[in-house]
């Protein structure tokens, strides 16, 4: 039975996704007469950042949707319009699973007739490849949105990814996905077709030699298991800030005896209060940085677009590496300079939740200087964290520990924390770096000079 949609429809836009303009629609997830509840996603958006899906306001039913895979849209850009009423009808989790059709495995393409039985198969495109121009237009693929997607192609955000920086059309790919959806391995069949033309060796200098695909079903059970989002978008950033920043790190370590016994009263008084909070190591961290990064300037910075020049930061956004259920992000507390202990150790406790939660907004992980990754509450001895490009330096720290060090007379006790300084090496050199993280740890071996 039709119902009769007597309320007016209402135009849904773009919400705020921070200062991004001209982003992509990568997958519309609704058609006009679909029923939706609130917080169901409509269309899923991709910055040069994050993947984000666009949620319906109420529920209701869509009546007309305004974009298309490919469009660009800015905030308060309209993408459909819904009329309020009745949503969908939620179908419970054990009904989802015996409907849902099995995968149906289709065996990949044979290799073509002339190559010899068993020989070896054709080695999938690597990431670094596709990946190398910083647009499809110089790597020789067809513009963002030139991709089409027939409006039965169901693929993921990443799968969408992949298929426009190798140029595939996802019309002519074959899925073999749960209801049809195409996956990675689909794409990678199609390469190895026989109408692909083999891949070409990267010239020397110029790519980096795949790793050759393995069937490893041979050697025992396996399964697969598809990368969380988080991850899926923040690899190819990982990847080419690895390819492209000259690392190096240098490693030091502080003794934070005092500080620690001054933080563990701070944090008693702070269980006690009526809105309790946790006061750690890491809001004593932020103050150092940001001391330090005052006095060395060179590190609060960025290199220009064409290499040539600084572009020095007068502000302190610090971003702060969160471990998920799904992965890392790096959410950033703005104006860390202008915060106190108490007031960092709020903005962490907050933050941290909304990371878990997915609640971070794309504002919340934009215009960091500077980035902290902290893996005291797990342990470790030491570790060599990816500098966050096109920021020039990351600190990584682990677990303190107590350690006898001699004091001129004898050995005493002291808990000593390891810290790691990555840097670029294209503007940061080795003796800057040395006195950099020496500051840094001289201001952590005296609580006093953190609170001038």
């Amino acid at each position: 039975m039709t119902a009769t949609m007597s309320a007016p429809a209402t135009e849904v836009t773009v919400p705020d996704i921070g200062d991004f303009a001209g982003v992509p629609v990568i997958e519309v997830h609704v058609s006009p007469g679909d029923k939706v509840n609130a917080d169901d996603p409509l269309v899923t958006l991709e910055s040069d950042k994050a993947t984000m899906e666009v949620p319906a306001p109420g529920p209701g039913t869509v009546t007309e949707v305004l974009v298309k895979v490919g469009d660009e849209v800015t905030q308060g850009s309209p993408i459909l319009r819904l009329t309020a009423g009745d949503g969908a009808v939620v179908t419970p989790p054990s009904l989802v699973e015996q409907q849902e059709p099995a995968p149906v495995a289709v065996p990949a393409p044979g290799p073509p007739p002339a190559a010899p039985e068993g020989g070896p198969a054709a080695a999938p495109v690597h990431a670094a490849q596709a990946r190398g121009a910083d647009t499809p237009a110089a790597a020789g693929l067809p513009a963002r949105g030139g991709v089409t997607a027939a409006p039965g192609a169901h693929a993921g955000p990443s799968v969408r990814r992949t298929a426009r920086e190798l140029g595939i059309d996802l019309a002519a790919v074959t899925p073999t996905g749960p209801k049809g959806r195409i996956t990675k391995e689909d794409l990678l069949a199609f390469l190895k077709g026989p109408a692909q033309p083999a891949q070409p060796a990267p010239a020397a200098g110029t790519g980096i030699p795949p790793i050759p695909a393995q069937d490893f079903s041979k050697f025992g059970p396996v399964r697969a298991q598809k990368l969380s989002r988080i991850k899926t978008v923040s690899g190819p950033f990982l990847h080419r800030s690895w390819l492209n920043v000259p690392h190096v790190t240098h490693h030091d370590e502080a003794d934070i005896t005092q500080l620690d016994a001054y933080r563990r009263q701070l944090d008693t008084a702070a269980r006690a209060e009526r809105d309790p909070y946790r006061v750690t190591l890491l809001a004593f961290l932020v103050k150092a940085v940001v001391a330090t990064l005052k006095k060395f300037p060179e590190v609060n910075s960025s290199l220009g677009p064409e290499g040539d020049e600084l572009i020095i930061k007068e502000y302190y956004n610090v971003g702060i590496a969160v471990d998920t259920p799904d992965g890392l992000v790096v959410p950033v507390v703005r104006d860390a300079d202008r915060k106190g202990i108490v007031e960092l150790s709020r903005a962490f406790g907050a933050i941290s939740a909304k990371a878990r939660d997915g609640k971070l907004s794309p504002t919340d992980l934009q215009g960091g200087t500077f980035t902290i990754s902290s893996l005291g509450g797990i342990g470790g001895t030491g570790f060599t964290p990816i500098v966050n490009a096109p920021e020039v330096a990351i600190l990584g720290v682990v677990r303190s520990a107590m350690k006898p060090v001699w004091n001129g007379t004898e050995f005493a006790p002291r808990l000593m924390l390891p810290v790691a300084l990555s840097y670029d090496h294209r503007v940061v050199d080795g003796a800057l770096a040395a006195r950099f993280t020496r500051h840094l740890c001289d201001l952590l071996e005296d609580e006093r000079r953190l609170l001038l």
